[in-house]
């Protein structure tokens, strides 16, 4: 490709150095977490776990998922964004070793405890620093770049963990890839070390960084935007884990799970496809027009799973589905253009502790509602949906309101 069409596309995705820097480290940590993380349910199994502990190692990841977002934001604000992520990788690379080292069930909890959310806890410091070094017409689009990216790992990721399990069996498998997780790790801190530009010194004693001292910092326009993100993502969670099971159990027509991994593969497609589209026409526009689309489809998805009976009519649910991510990186940059430019990362890792702990409820409270129905589940799910939608086009601001 010449040099200047290569400068144009460039500018087009906002890519700079820094910012190539980070999605290296998005895809290298990111493929060690998925190429490994993925099987250590069979890896449990075969080290003698049972049931129970592969359900303790779900709960752990969604809870800490939750608690490790605003640390990692702190973090960040409190010692710069390199030097956040290089703690963040080395704790990770602790987490391997040992599951590596002690081929026991308590080792691997143990561990997992180190690794399991690494994209949590990174997060804040990854688009933080996005947004910091991305020109202000290209913030969509850098974090935009930040989600397509991240689905490269989550695509490949799990391919060639399978491949090592075929080759060398459950537990060895397993093991070898902690071991090529361990090595993308390390060599991601290499290109964090030469790629990512040190951040300058920050201001402000760490009392200003307290939850409490940003609750109060929280705006306005921040405060409706997480209250519905909160009930948008209850309309989420509640049929989350039952999709597969009305997919290939309720409905009239069950599917096979080759089918149902057809219908996931319709999912990313349709997200990959809007994503770039939408960053660059929510640049150079207003963002709440994109954010509320978002939450329209969110609340859609239930109520289309609810007539799709068949597989051609789980694909057109599918397709819908993966349009939930229609204006998602845009509802990531208005989190940050809402933030405080001293605190950007720790807002964002508050805003994510808070949404995430009300909104594990809602697993709980779907498996109640399918025990009643899945229609039930299903008709809840986008009550919440449409009272998420409607709070946010009747309060929900943008920065340009």
């Amino acid at each position: 490709m010449p040099a200047p069409r290569a400068s144009r596309v460039a500018a087009f995705l906002g890519l700079r150095r820094a910012t190539v820097g980070i999605l290296l480290v998005v895809v290298l940590v990111g493929s060690g977490e998925h190429l490994a993380e993925r099987f250590l349910p069979i890896y449990l199994l075969a080290l003698g776990g049972g049931p129970i502990l592969i359900g303790l190692l779900q709960g752990m990841d969604n809870l800490l998922s939750a608690l490790y977002s605003y640390p990692g934001g702190y973090l960040a604000d409190r010692i710069g964004a390199r030097r956040s992520l290089v703690v963040f990788n080395l704790v990770a690379m602790a987490g391997y070793a040992i599951v590596i080292a002690i081929p026991a069930w308590p080792a691997v909890l143990g561990g997992a405890v180190l690794f399991i959310s690494w994209s949590a806890i990174s997060a804040p410091a990854t688009l933080g620093l996005i947004y910091r070094v991305v020109p202000e017409g290209k913030r969509t689009m850098g974090v935009t770049m930040h989600s397509l990216v991240r689905r490269v790992p989550m695509a490949l990721g799990p391919v060639l963990g399978g491949v090592f399990i075929a080759v060398w069996g459950e537990r060895d498998g397993v093991r070898i890839a902690f071991v090529a997780a361990l090595a993308l790790a390390a060599i991601a801190l290499v290109f964090q070390q030469r790629m990512i530009p040190v951040d300058p010194p920050r201001e402000g004693s760490p009392a200003a960084f307290h939850p409490r001292a940003l609750m109060r910092r929280m705006s306005p326009a921040l405060r409706g935007l997480l209250v519905s993100d909160i009930l948008i993502r209850f309309c989420e969670q509640i049929p989350y884990a039952f999709v597969v099971v009305w997919a290939m159990k309720t409905i009239d027509s069950p599917v096979s799970a080759v089918q149902f991994g057809a219908l996931t593969t319709i999912e990313m497609t349709t997200a990959v496809l809007v994503y770039l589209p939408v960053a660059a026409a929510a640049d150079r526009l207003a963002k709440k027009p994109f954010v509320l689309a978002t939450f329209g489809f969110f609340t859609v998805f239930p109520l289309v799973l609810l007539v799709s009976r068949s597989f051609g009519w789980l694909v057109v649910a599918f397709v819908v589905r993966g349009l939930k991510e229609f204006g998602e990186p845009t509802r990531k940059s208005l989190i940050l253009d809402l933030s405080p430019a001293d605190a950007r990362s720790a807002m964002f890792g508050l805003y994510y502790l808070i949404r995430d702990l009300v909104v594990s409820l809602a697993a709980f409270g779907g498996a109640f509602l399918w025990l009643i129905s899945p229609d039930a589940n299903l008709i809840t799910a986008f009550a919440f949906g449409m009272a998420g939608t409607i709070w946010f086009a009747v309060w929900g601001r943008g920065v340009a309101d």
